[in-house]
């Protein structure tokens, strides 16, 4: 089992990343002047390869997300595969730590069929609507042609697949699905997760003008996965429970990174930070992070005043009944790492400022990758590879 300290250099390294890029994009904003603008362009032709871009997190990589791989290639059989994998501080989007850091996941995605892997957005620090921007943002900035994307069928989604098909937006509203181009309520009630994500992108791809038409690949889920239970046989060194749901390569790694007590890191937090930030914070500084409003900064400081906050759960219960078990695992994420709300936002303005190459197949895919993305009113200022 990794040691806590093993968790804290991650997210002291993390922070030391992220807030390197946001003080050269900043700089780079300013100087430029142009990022709001330049974000509406449409992307350039650039490469001969098509490019798809699969948004996934790999925690860890099981026959669901190979399948998806695997029926994307077979459809562009000549595509350049580049897989998204979020991020800085490790954590998911519902707020979560990953099984194992995103280098692990990322030499899985490659060992298993993926070209390139780029790192995507600090997603556990940020709201979805916030992170389904930054990614639609690198779709934008990769120059993708072709969007894979899971899904579990279900009676009248059909229909939100073909509008999407078509370049419309989508729209989660209160409880009905809605027709950004016309208007119409096409499904009433909500959408189950991973429906909901494609979704979201398709509304964040139209308000950045990105053309989707007929870029996404939907591929339905496949039974007899559950990163539940692949997760629970990690924790408890029982992998032989679950082998059948894993490629032979995810297998392999994950047992590596088991005995080199690099993994697993999805129970681990930095639980002293988390309870010297809800402690020790003022509400000024409390009101400044991401997540954060004046009731629940209130919140936070009356109930320190009657009592210090012991334990995480203690911090869980300060955050308001009703709200989601997502929304208080990203408020525990914020505590971790303290980033504010405004720097979110100015992040997220000029994002991707660059694209860091997580892992990558060979120099010659990297070459077509750097001229596809590189070319002639690039959205991004560098790319950065690590070395081989």
């Amino acid at each position: 089992m990794p040691s806590i300290d093993f968790v804290r250099n991650i997210l002291k390294e993390d922070k030391k990343t992220f807030y390197s890029d946001y003080e050269k994009s900043q700089k780079f904003s300013a100087n430029e002047d142009n990022s709001e603008s330049h974000s509406m362009n449409e992307p350039s032709n650039n490469g001969d390869r098509p490019l798809i871009a699969d948004f996934t997190e790999y925690s860890p990589l099981h026959n669901g997300h190979f399948h998806c791989m695997k029926t994307a290639k077979e459809k562009v059989p000549n595509g350049l595969f580049v897989a998204i994998v979020p991020g800085l501080f490790e954590r998911s989007g519902r707020g979560l730590p990953y099984i194992m850091h995103r280098k692990t996941r990322a030499e899985i995605a490659i060992e298993v069929g993926a070209d390139i892997v780029v790192e995507g957005p600090p997603m556990g620090i940020m709201g979805s609507g916030q992170y389904s921007l930054c990614l639609t943002k690198m779709f934008q900035a990769l120059n993708t042609d072709f969007i894979p994307r899971g899904y579990r069928p279900f009676e009248g989604y059909d229909e939100i697949l073909r509008r999407i098909s078509l370049g419309h937006g989508v729209a989660p509203k209160p409880y009905k699905i809605v027709d950004m181009d016309t208007k119409e309520t096409i499904m009433e009630g909500k959408l189950e997760e991973d429906n909901y994500v494609i979704v979201s992108f398709s509304k964040s791809l139209k308000r950045i003008g990105f053309d989707f038409k007929d870029k996404f690949i939907f591929v339905p889920r496949i039974e007899g996965v559950s990163g539940t239970l692949i997760r629970k046989a990690c924790t408890e060194n029982k992998l032989e429970t679950v082998e059948s749901m894993l490629p032979s390569e995810t297998l392999r790694i994950l047992k590596r990174e088991l005995d080199l007590d690099n993994a697993p890191l999805h129970d681990l937090r930095d639980y002293q930070a988390i309870l010297d930030s809800a402690n020790n914070l003022s509400y000024e500084d409390l009101l400044e992070l991401n997540f954060f409003n004046e009731k629940l900064a209130n919140e936070f400081i009356e109930k320190r005043e009657k009592k210090e906050f012991e334990s995480v759960s203690e911090i869980e219960d300060a955050i308001f009944y009703g709200f989601s078990s997502h929304y208080k695992n990203r408020v525990l994420s914020i505590l971790e790492t303290q980033v504010k709300g405004d720097v979110i936002s100015n992040y997220i303005n000029t994002y991707p400022f660059n694209v860091r190459v997580l892992d990558y197949k060979n120099e010659t895919v990297l070459n077509e990758f750097n001229e596809k993305v590189m070319g002639e009113n690039s959205f991004v200022s560098s790319i950065e590879v690590p070395n081989k």
